[in-house]
């Protein structure tokens, strides 16, 4: 497919997915199924135009002068993925399948740039109706971290030191022909190696011999930091309570080097399926998996006991937009609303297996106060519970309460992180 036919499929999604509400990937794979003609070059490539559309929609729109998926793509490939107008208007150019070539009124929009009279949430890409949620996290420089939350990610790996240290993955993944360029460490977290998105965007991670052998899985950094800022040492007894797929059991059971006992629960028993796998190939001994009982409390004889309980919540996930940029037009107050009960939950269960001056460990992978540090102060204020200061990474938000990362600041995925003792 020549550049104008892969502009002009990815309008064709996009409408598709604004006459119908599903994920985009989900809108891309029809799509895919129905033009089985599309080489795997066209396909990446399409994915990154409709992904890139709706990472800088709203800001597109803006510069276009209209909000239709026409504006969105050329947008897009304007001023997120660095085509000079000339390129946009060659590229559809003596081509039968692409889009219909520049009007005037579009000539001018590309040719120029009115991005800096926009408001905040324009110029951030964020919905307007988060702006106040915006303005209260990081007051004058939300567009700025807004806008940052809509680059496109690097892929994060995390090196298990139960099997390797990340020099032998780099070492390992240097030798990947997949790769041009060899990984790099991350900033920040020790174990952590980086792959630029323009690599990671279509690395085929799970077919390299480093992770069939469990040397490392991916992990964002921020995530890692997470693990990490739960101060998790060998021997100690730990419960994951919203253990999802297990990416921060993994990391947690490795910082315990297999001593100790680490507890894996979900309230959605389908949802740690995985864990068992991927603890076998990473080495992980000291694992035990709970899944919900109709009659009992699965967790009944932890209470009391643990030294640390990690709490990785169920949130918004507007810390992932940088993954999920479609996430962040499908989120709605009511949804948010639901994100907060199952937080205020989530909490409630996991506050009486902390023993007596144990820790409690609260994350989520968002940005917005209402779900961090509103909700840990709600929280201390009706509990037996004290903040305990943390070890910052490099340049993240202190809060009143724990911690917050994010992508302009820290480089990596924006997550919060408190950390509270049980008195």
């Amino acid at each position: 497919m020549r550049p104008g036919a892969r502009q002009q499929a990815a309008i064709e999604i996009l409408t598709s997915l604004s006459n119908q509400r599903q994920p985009a990937a989900d809108a891309v794979k029809a799509w895919m199924l129905s033009h089985r003609f599309a080489g795997s070059k066209d396909r990446a490539e399409i994915g990154d135009l409709v992904f890139g559309a709706l990472r800088w929609k709203q800001s597109s729109a803006w510069r276009m002068g209209y909000d239709e998926p026409r504006a969105w793509v050329w947008g897009a490939l304007r001023w997120g993925f660095g085509w000079t107008a000339e390129q946009i208007e060659q590229s559809v150019y003596e081509d039968p399948h692409a889009p219909s070539p520049p009007t005037e009124a579009e000539r001018a929009a590309l040719a120029g740039d009115n991005i800096t009279d926009a408001p905040p949430h324009v110029r951030g890409d964020y919905p307007e109706w988060l702006d106040a949620s915006f303005t209260r996290a990081f007051g004058d420089e939300r567009a700025e971290e807004g806008a940052a939350l809509a680059v496109p990610a690097s892929l994060d790996l995390r090196c298990n030191t139960l099997k390797a240290t990340s020099d032998k993955v780099i070492t390992a993944l240097a030798e990947s022909p997949k790769l041009t360029e060899p990984p790099l460490p991350t900033p920040h977290a020790p174990d952590g190696v980086r792959i630029p998105w323009k690599q990671g965007r279509t690395f085929p991670w799970a077919t390299e011999q480093a992770f069939v052998k469990g040397w490392f899985e991916v992990q964002d950094e921020g995530s890692q930091l997470a693990a990490l800022l739960s101060g998790a040492e060998p021997g100690m007894q730990v419960a994951d309570v919203c253990a999802g797929g297990g990416g921060k059991t993994l990391a947690l059971a490795a910082l315990m080097q297999n001593k100790g006992q680490i507890f894996a629960y979900d309230v959605d028993g389908r949802r740690v399926a995985p864990i068992k796998e991927r603890a076998d190939r990473a080495g992980v001994r000291n694992l035990q998996i709970r899944t919900p009982m109709r009659t009992k409390d699965a967790l009944e004889d932890l209470r009391d006991r643990m030294d640390i309980v990690f709490v990785d919540a169920p949130c918004s996930g507007s810390g992932t937009w940088r993954r999920n940029p479609d996430s962040k037009w499908r989120l709605r107050p009511n949804a948010l609303a639901k994100r907060l009960e199952e937080q205020r939950q989530a909490l409630a269960m996991a506050a009486p297996l902390v023993k007596p001056g144990g820790k409690l460990i609260y994350v989520t992978c968002s940005v917005l106060p209402e779900e961090n540090e509103d909700q840990v102060s709600a929280f201390i204020a009706e509990s037996g519970f004290t903040p305990v200061d943390v070890q910052s990474p490099a340049l993240a938000y202190a809060r009143a309460v724990g911690l917050q990362m994010t992508p302009k600041l820290t480089g990596c995925d924006g997550f919060y992180v408190a950390v509270l003792r049980r008195a």
